[in-house]
């Protein structure tokens, strides 16, 4: 009963966070990678503006590691590079590892502060 509570605690928590969040469940559960291409355009859509100053890549991950398509491409040929530079052709690996960390590390935090806060009074 308690996981069921909390579940339902952190869920709106989030969807009350990020009202975009209903409208990915959706997209979500038909393909996977589905949410973060949605993500991604609607990044896009957003800094249209900037287009014409800077280089603009929307970069979108879905919690269990699913990017983008043009943010795969981005981040494989900054690897890429990366591993001509540092001579280590694992590069890209590695590269793809450190932000899956800091996608659990994020997804730790929101989860975290989702517990309700334990009372030290006695």
């Amino acid at each position: 009963m308690a996981s069921h509570w909390f579940l339902g605690r952190a869920a709106s928590r989030y969807v009350g966070t990020c009202p975009l969040a209903e409208s990915y469940v959706d997209r979500a559960s038909y393909q996977a990678g589905s949410a973060a291409e949605l993500a991604a355009t609607r990044k896009e859509n957003k800094y249209v503006d900037i287009g014409a100053s800077y280089i603009f890549e929307p970069i979108a991950i879905e919690t269990l590691g699913v990017f983008n398509a043009s943010a795969r491409q981005l981040l494989a040929d900054l690897g890429r590079r990366m591993s001509i530079n540092a001579g280590e052709v694992r590069e890209t690996s590695y590269l793809f590892q450190r932000i899956s960390v800091l996608v659990q590390r994020f997804n730790a935090v929101l989860l975290h502060d989702s517990l309700p806060a334990a009372d030290c009074t006695y």
